[in-house]
């Protein structure tokens, strides 16, 4: 709940510099807000020729405009993956902490957007729906399904990988939100394959989707001395990285995952953010959105 006072000045909808994940092509798949019609109006001085109504100046011998006024709010739908493939942390923080701040800075953006915030949350178990509405009240509800599925994630749980999850959620997604919502998914996108590309492409066909893949600095580079020790319950394993035979295949593996991660979102033509696990979340979001970091989390 506190993150609300740190999202002033963030939006996904402004313009990013050149050189940001959201430039260029990716950056026009972000359509806003949808337009109503609003009156037929003549032509002043100054207007947008844009939106000239030829049938209506032809009709009428004068030159004459649709106004439009732009959607009050639209639905906000946040993907959160609380999985036992994100509690995993090699530096800073899990990833699953940092998914769950992130998703709850994103429901704070926007409501404060004007928008309706709702979400999924997603676990090994099943999945929880929060149905979108303006309201402080359901973003404490989407908040607290998080809370209480990042809090059931332990070393002493049992291991029952659900990668169809993903998934899951997608077409939940889909079937919660048919048009003019924006979607927002946080997950490292464990299980992710053709049928993660064909529904990421299904939802952008009538909505905003945006993804942020959450990653450990361990997926892009192993540690190249000594010892990296794992624990999973009683299960603990001590594995020499300093040995190059050892190594290499471990960062083969992981730098390949996220790189096929991040090019079937790319695939999708669905923005991407990428976010490290070893770094301030809010700071990375400041980046990505195309705007300077203006402090670090409260």
């Amino acid at each position: 709940m506190a993150l609300e006072e740190a999202v002033a000045g963030l939006s996904f909808h402004a313009s990013p510099p050149r050189g940001s994940v959201l430039a260029g092509l990716h950056g026009s798949r972000l359509r806003g807000r949808g337009l109503d019609f609003a009156e037929l109006r003549r032509y002043v001085a100054g207007d947008d020729l844009r939106q000239l109504d030829l049938r209506a100046s032809l009709r009428y011998g004068k030159p004459y405009l649709r106004s439009y006024t732009e959607e009050r709010d639209r639905p906000t739908l946040i993907l959160a993956d609380q999985r036992m493939s994100m509690y995993f942390g090699s530096v800073q923080a899990f990833k699953c902490a940092v998914a769950a701040r992130l998703a709850a800075v994103t429901a704070w953006m926007s409501f404060h957007a004007g928008d309706r915030v709702g979400g999924i949350v997603f676990d090994d178990d099943g999945q929880r729906s929060v149905k979108p509405l303006r309201s402080r009240d359901r973003i404490r509800a989407f908040l607290a399904e998080l809370v209480r599925a990042n809090q059931g994630l332990s070393a002493q749980r049992p291991d029952r990988p659900r990668p169809q999850g993903l998934n899951a959620a997608l077409r939940a997604a889909i079937a919660q939100s048919p048009h003019d919502s924006l979607i927002c998914i946080v997950s490292d996108f464990f299980g992710a394959d053709d049928d993660t590309l064909r529904s990421l492409r299904l939802l952008a066909v009538h909505n905003d989707v945006i993804a942020a893949l959450i990653f450990d600095p361990m997926a892009q580079r192993m540690p190249s001395r000594g010892h990296l020790h794992v624990t999973q319950g009683e299960l603990h394993l001590e594995i020499p990285v300093g040995r190059q035979h050892v190594r290499q295949p471990l960062e083969n593996f992981f730098s390949g995952r996220l790189r096929e991660v991040a090019e079937l979102l790319r695939r999708s033509r669905v923005p991407l953010l990428s976010i490290d696990t070893a770094k301030d979340e809010l700071t990375q979001l400041r980046r990505e959105l195309g705007r300077q970091a203006l402090g670090g989390r409260p």
